[in-house]
């Protein structure tokens, strides 16, 4: 059987958590779980993607998360009994044109050598179209009214970094309990290799908690590609665990920065990593960092 991407490390799909809110609006440097998960995974690939921010070539796979993200939060804009499969399916089209127009770069995926080269449009959106329908076997949108969807949540852990991120999806029971929704369009882990997926929604229910002062009830972790949930209801001394988790791991970062030693870290995931060119790992040399990328991006001054 072929081991693909996702099902390694089904957390690396399109994640809009360190986007800019608009070039005129600058923003506070923060960690976000998916910046978290490259630390763990390669300080080399962090350093490349948070500081000094190297273009990377678009991915099918991050566009169509991303596409079908887009049409799951549109969905919950029609009421109650109009949130049917066909008319998630009938938003396909138009909100791939609102991605294009906002992404262009995403046209490069069907251009020659592109990840997408020689596939027809229709039929790269109808795999969009089959994780939709995926999306109505373990839910009834009808039945579900989100507090929030797509909702930008941050939270400055006090003597500790800033914390950032994006759920997909906030439901708030009528007592108050607190669900965390994330979608994910790669496959479910295997059976033992749930601890990234879980670093992941414990970091942003440390996150919502440190913001709201709830606790959240349920951690959801819907994964489309196979039709799978994963689940967690998660406590304080969970959370707590996880607030020093990313405590260390900020420190780990700090002494990067100062020290200038980024280590690479070989492993399977190097198979789809854009920056091999430039990796030790594969005999190359990374560039200098650009000057002041280490305050601006990290806000931490170099030695």
């Amino acid at each position: 059987m072929t081991t693909t991407a996702e099902q390694i490390a089904p957390e690396l799909e399109c994640d809009l958590e360190d986007a800019e809110v608009s070039p005129a609006v600058p923003r506070l440097p923060a960690l976000s779980p998916s910046r978290a998960n490259d630390f763990m995974q390669c300080p080399l690939l962090f350093r490349f993607r948070m500081v000094d921010r190297l273009p990377e070539p678009p991915s099918s796979a991050a566009a169509r998360g991303t596409l079908v993200h887009a049409v799951l939060e549109r969905l919950y804009d029609a009421p109650l009994g109009e949130r049917t499969r066909d008319a998630a399916l009938g938003l396909l089209p138009g909100e791939w044109d609102r991605l294009l127009a906002t992404e262009p770069r995403y046209a490069q995926l069907f251009a020659p050598g592109g990840d997408a080269d020689g596939v027809p449009l229709d039929t790269w959106l109808g795999g969009a179209g089959r994780l939709l329908r995926t999306y109505f076997t373990l839910e009834d949108p009808n039945r579900l009214e989100p507090e929030a969807r797509e909702l930008r949540v941050e939270t400055r852990l006090t003597d500790g970094p800033l914390l950032r991120g994006i759920v997909d999806r906030l439901d708030v029971a009528p007592n108050g309990s607190v669900r965390v929704v994330d979608y994910k369009t790669g496959k479910a882990p295997r059976p033992g290799f749930e601890a990234s997926a879980l670093f992941q929604m414990r970091f942003y229910g440390l996150v919502i908690w440190r913001e709201r002062g709830t606790l959240p009830k349920m951690l959801q972790l819907v994964y489309l590609g196979d039709g799978q949930v994963l689940r967690a209801e998660p406590d304080e001394r969970e959370l707590e665990v996880t607030e020093a988790k990313v405590r260390a791991l900020w420190s780990a970062i700090e002494e990067a920065a100062r020290s200038g030693d980024w280590k690479s870290r070989r492993s399977r995931l190097c198979d789809w990593c854009a920056h091999q060119g430039i990796c030790p790992e594969f005999g190359g040399t990374p560039p200098a960092i650009p000057e002041g990328a280490l305050r601006e991006r990290l806000g931490i001054d170099a030695a």
